[in-house]
């Protein structure tokens, strides 16, 4: 794991079936901030399709990279100094070789940031 546990924090992980949904809050203080963007801190995509394999490894306890990644939306910015947890979706369907396919989506409040399609691979 990369980011959790510093740059976010994970309040509550559920799973029924093969949807996993989680309570994240994120660490205003995080050096990333300092760059992205000064003054104006805003969490970076890359961070949230990060967060949301990173979610996908603790439910699968495996080791996944991304594959491929057909919809990526990113819908709106979250702003880490407000303060708002953030609550995240993930539904996926473990293809063995062909992968683990997900939709997957990030909100903020009662906006959607994120929302994705995409395919992870086992990494070994």
């Amino acid at each position: 794991m990369i980011l959790k546990d510093d740059f976010y924090t994970v309040i509550q992980l559920t799973e029924e079936g093969n949807t996993a949904r989680a309570v994240l809050e994120l660490n205003p203080e995080h050096p990333v901030f300092e760059g992205h963007f000064p003054g104006q801190p805003v969490v970076p995509g890359v961070c949230m399709v990060q967060m949301i394999k990173e979610i996908l490894e603790t439910v699968t306890a495996k080791n996944l990279v991304l594959q491929q990644a057909d919809h990526i939306k990113f819908l709106s910015v979250i702003n880490p100094k407000e303060g708002k947890p953030l609550s995240a979706s993930v539904q996926y369907n473990d293809k063995g070789e062909e992968g683990i396919h997900i939709v997957a989506s990030l909100h903020c409040a009662e906006r959607i940031c994120l929302k994705c399609s995409c395919v992870f691979a086992v990494y070994t």
